[in-house]
């Protein structure tokens, strides 16, 4: 059994992520801690599905602490000093729910996700019955909103003047950044704030093409920026005055970058993931920093793991992969409401031009080739030697995929999909078009080579 994918469990409410399910993870779950707080986003099989986990927790012994509808942040936060589970399937279409569990703030670690998936299998019966757990109820979003805006405030003073507006894609991050944004002095003006779990206004995976009508309403209007948020809150996609997207490693490296120079360490750390730019690593080492790179998914795992290989000088300043952000000195957890405040009071400070001015972007392509689940190991077996044979100029790493990196500063990562299946390929380049294009054939030799029997596991 293969629950837990790159964030957490997820897939068809129907098939998959069943209320049977629940309620064994629920009764799993239970043996990791004595109370549990549980939220869930705005769809329409979240209710069903966190009363499973309710039941599975009390039944398995464990306090159930019902939180209702928040944004993945705001459970998160419930979460301190306790363990917590989410209801969502983020960005994914409104048939499809999931779970994310964590614990003291923090997203299970692999480790963990194994141990439940371990019990799961297990199947456990309920402890006796008086030793079942209780069930509350507990408000968590002004708090989490008063928090933020406190940590915002003190990190980067007010957001007085900036116009922005928000898309929050029917999400429960419409409970969240609007209001905080307001508190803070900004003039906002909001699109799909509503929590609907049918997503009616658009899809809720924010991309260029799903956010066109904040695009352009940004474009007609006097606004200094637009953010457009996905289903749970915790990805977030930047828009210019001209209605354009930011790219997301492009607001990754400005973020990156104001952390570093104001981190008290003398080694501060952006941990980060292996498809992210260059342009990070570049105004991260400006400012006096380093990166550290991380599985996707993993950023709470580089985050542990670069906090125990430091020293007193060594502090992780700020961890991202692209779209979404862990703001390490407000909590260990991916919070989008803290990236769009933040940087609204950034650009209430400098303007949004200058905070981009810095930044190099050299052109980007993401790229897919199709290869079945099943071939996916041999295949990446076959690209650690393939790869840095097409291109020996490169130095080579295999911890995360396969990544190639230039004197140049060009760089080319290839990895398999974790939810989808593809060999995703990644590459930035004044040559990109070039060294996508060799990168892919690379890939369509090793797959040919497995397919073929010529591949080795």
């Amino acid at each position: 059994m293969e629950l837990f994918g790159t964030a957490g469990v997820r897939g068809p409410a129907r098939t998959d992520v069943t209320p049977s399910l629940a309620l064994r993870l629920g009764r799993a779950a239970a043996v990791d801690g004595a109370e549990f707080v549980i939220g869930r986003d705005g769809r329409e099989t979240g209710a069903a599905l966190a009363a499973a986990i309710e039941s599975g927790l009390q039944s398995g012994g464990a306090d159930a602490i019902r939180v209702g509808r928040v944004s993945t942040p705001a459970l998160a936060y419930a979460s301190r000093g306790r363990r917590g589970i989410m209801v969502t399937a983020s960005h994914n279409p409104p048939a499809d729910n999931g779970l994310k569990f964590f614990v003291d703030g923090t997203e299970y670690d692999r480790r963990a996700e194994r141990d439940l998936e371990s019990r799961v299998r297990s199947d456990s019966p309920p402890v006796p019955w008086n030793e079942w757990g209780d069930r509350a109820e507990l408000a968590t979003i002004e708090a989490y909103r008063d928090a933020v805006s406190a940590y915002v405030a003190d990190e980067a003073g007010t957001c007085e003047g900036v116009r922005v507006a928000v898309d929050c894609g029917n999400g429960t991050s419409g409970l969240t950044t609007p209001q905080v944004l307001r508190g803070l002095d900004a003039r906002v003006a909001t699109l799909n704030a509503n929590v609907d779990g049918h997503f009616p206004g658009r899809e809720s995976k924010p991309t260029a093409e799903s956010l066109a009508d904040l695009r352009a309403f940004v474009d007609d209007g006097p606004f200094d920026l637009g953010i457009g948020h996905d289903g749970d809150g915790d990805r977030i996609v930047v828009v210019d005055a001209d209605g354009e997207v930011v790219h997301e490693d492009t607001v990754l490296a400005v973020i990156a970058e104001r952390y570093t120079e104001t981190s008290d360490a003398s080694d501060p750390v952006v941990v980060t993931t292996p498809n992210a730019s260059g342009r990070i690593d570049e105004r991260v080492e400006a400012a006096g920093g380093r990166v550290e790179r991380v599985r996707l998914g993993g950023l709470h795992e580089g985050i542990a793991a670069a906090n125990a290989e430091g020293t007193d000088d060594t502090a992780v300043a700020f961890a991202a992969e692209p779209w979404k952000h862990t703001h390490t000195r407000f909590g260990p957890w991916i919070d989008a409401t803290v990236s769009a405040a933040l940087l609204t009071a950034m650009i209430a400070d400098r303007g949004l031009p200058a905070l981009l001015e810095p930044i190099t972007e050299r052109p980007y392509r993401k790229t897919n080739v199709e290869c079945p689940d099943e071939h996916k190991p041999a295949v990446m077996s076959r690209l650690e030697s393939l790869l840095p044979d097409a291109f020996p100029e490169a130095d080579a790493e295999t911890e995360h995929g396969v990544r190639l990196t230039f004197p140049d500063g060009s760089w080319v990562l290839v990895r398999p999909s974790g939810t989808e299946p593809y060999v995703r390929i990644y590459a930035e380049s004044n040559r990109v078009d070039d060294l996508t294009r060799a990168a892919t054939e690379t890939v369509e030799d090793a797959l040919s080579d497995v397919s073929e029997g010529r591949g080795r596991a």
